[in-house]
């Protein structure tokens, strides 16, 4: 969620009334605060739980927590189970995310969308017409980083990103990733953004550095939510820890016109074969090392 809506949301929130006390988590090297507003079925112990395995995920990810102290304000939503959530920081990292008063322990363990939510964290604010990055990356990360700890099996995300990436793709009209604003080129082109470029590193690089080393790199070096970067810093800078111009070459190609993006083929090239819902792997394709590198 954009930061420039932080203060319509503090607005909402002053008028849902108290919260309880915060509980506190250190992961990573950083600090997270957790409050809770309104009643859940669940034990708060399950909740905290949850949090913390989200945060991991992303601490896996980034090599840290991405942020030194952030906050988690988890509200009683109208939904069964994890409903929408939204990250600012406009005054420090905060994420409100809503949880139904009956969700369940399976609803936490199928969620995904608090790790998406965090890793916001870890990139910076940029330009609204640059706002398919940050919600690409997010769309992205969020499942690889959930195998990375075991949460998730390969043959799941692969499946999900064969089923869902289509809709990322250009439509007629289509006037690149900064000018065309709608939901799939928003979440869903970004994130075949952010495939690419980790092929195309990794390519580079003789599987030895992918996206994941960019994205640290850029956090590593002060770009968190909290601070507003032009997109070219932050490409540079992700660039520069890859060794490679890979971010910004691709970003040529794709942000103010549409690219052609031949997913089919590169589904083979990876070694994912999709058959009835379920996907296999094919570890004599061409890009198969490749493929297991960004999951490893």
């Amino acid at each position: 969620m954009n930061r420039r809506t932080f203060a319509t949301f503090l607005a909402g929130a002053a008028m849902a009334g108290a919260q309880d006390e915060p509980e506190t988590l250190e992961i990573g090297g950083g600090i997270i605060e957790v409050r809770f507003r309104g009643e859940f079925d669940l034990p708060r112990a399950a909740l905290i739980d949850w949090v913390n395995r989200c945060a991991r995920a992303v601490t896996r990810y980034f090599g840290r927590f991405p942020v030194e102290k952030a906050r988690i304000q988890i509200v009683q939503g109208r939904r069964g189970g994890v409903g929408g959530g939204r990250t600012f920081g406009e005054h420090g990292a905060f994420t409100r995310i809503s949880v139904g008063q009956h969700a369940t322990p399976q609803n936490l363990e199928d969620d995904w969308m608090l790790t998406h939510e965090m890793v916001h964290f870890a990139f910076p604010s940029v330009a609204e017409n640059h706002h398919w990055i940050e919600e690409g990356s997010a769309t992205y990360v969020e499942p690889v980083a959930r195998v990375q700890i075991g949460w998730l099996k390969p043959e799941k995300i692969w499946n999900d990103m064969v089923r869902d990436m289509p809709q990322g793709l250009p439509q007629p009209g289509d006037q690149g990733l900064d000018n065309t604003h709608t939901w799939g080129r928003t979440y869903w082109g970004g994130a075949i953004f952010c495939l690419l470029t980790d092929v195309e590193i990794r390519k580079r690089t003789k599987n030895k550095k992918g996206l994941q080393d960019a994205l640290r790199g850029i956090n590593a070096a002060g770009g968190t939510i909290d601070q507003e970067w032009p997109l070219e810093r932050a490409f540079e800078t992700g660039d520069k820890a890859t060794g490679t111009k890979c971010l910004m070459d691709l970003y040529r190609e794709m942000g103010s016109k549409p690219a052609a993006t031949d997913l089919p083929a590169l589904w083979k090239e990876l070694g994912v074969i999709r058959e009835e819902d379920q996907v296999r792997f094919d570890d004599h394709a061409p890009l198969a090392r490749i493929r297991l590198g960004i999951t490893k």
